[in-house]
C-alpha cells in the first residue's frame, strides 16, 4: 500500500490509500477519489514528508488487504480504509460550510491570534471577530483569563498557504 497526502481545489487535505502509484493515476482519471470534506472531484497530491523506516521493533500484518504497522509502543487501533457513510460526510460537509460562513467576516491574524484576542478582552484594542493559530498552552492561558476562545471544528489553512 502506499500512501499519498491529497488536496482539493476547496483546499481540504486528507490522505488517499492506494496499493500503487499507478492505481492512484487510474482512481483520478476514473473520478473515483473525491473530497471527503467537500466531495470535489478536482484532487490532487499535495506536498508530502519523505517516508521514514519503520523501527526494528515493528511487525506487519495484513488485515483485510490492507498492510496494518504495528510497534511495541503503539496502542491504537488500525484505520479503516473505508468511505465514510454518506451521512457522515454531508454532516461534515455541513459544518464546514457552517464554519466557511461564520470565517466570511473575520480576520486571519495567524500566530498572533493569543496577542489579538487578549488585547481585545482587554479593551487594548477594537474588539472583532478573528482567527488564527495557538498553542495548546496559549489557548489555556486566555481560557485562565476569561478570554472566550475555541478551537475550529474543521482546520483551516493559513491565506499565503493556499494556492
Amino acid at each position: 500500500m502506499i500512501v499519498f497526502d491529497l488536496s482539493c481545489d476547496e483546499g481540504h487535505t486528507f490522505e488517499g490509500w492506494f496499493s500503487s502509484s499507478a492505481d492512484y493515476a487510474d482512481q483520478i482519471a476514473q473520478g473515483l477519489v473525491t473530497c471527503p470534506i467537500c466531495g470535489s472531484e478536482d484532487v490532487v497530491k499535495a506536498p508530502m514528508a519523505p517516508a521514514v523506516p519503520t523501527k526494528g521493533n515493528s511487525r506487519s500484518d495484513v488485515v483485510e488487504g490492507r498492510v496494518v504497522e504495528h510497534t511495541a509502543s503503539s496502542s491504537a487501533q488500525p484505520i479503516a480504509n473505508t468511505p465514510m457513510p454518506k451521512e457522515v460526510t454531508e454532516a461534515f460537509a455541513a459544518l464546514a460550510k457552517a464554519q466557511a460562513k461564520a470565517l466570511e467576516k473575520s480576520e486571519w491574524v495567524g500566530d498572533k491570534f493569543a496577542d489579538k484576542a487578549r488585547s481585545m478582552h482587554y479593551g487594548e484594542s477594537d474588539a472583532a471577530p478573528i482567527h488564527g493559530q495557538a498553542t495548546r498552552e496559549e489557548a489555556e492561558d486566555l481560557l485562565d483569563e476569561g478570554v472566550s476562545v475555541a478551537p475550529l471544528i474543521v482546520a483551516v489553512a493559513p491565506p499565503d498557504e493556499l494556492n
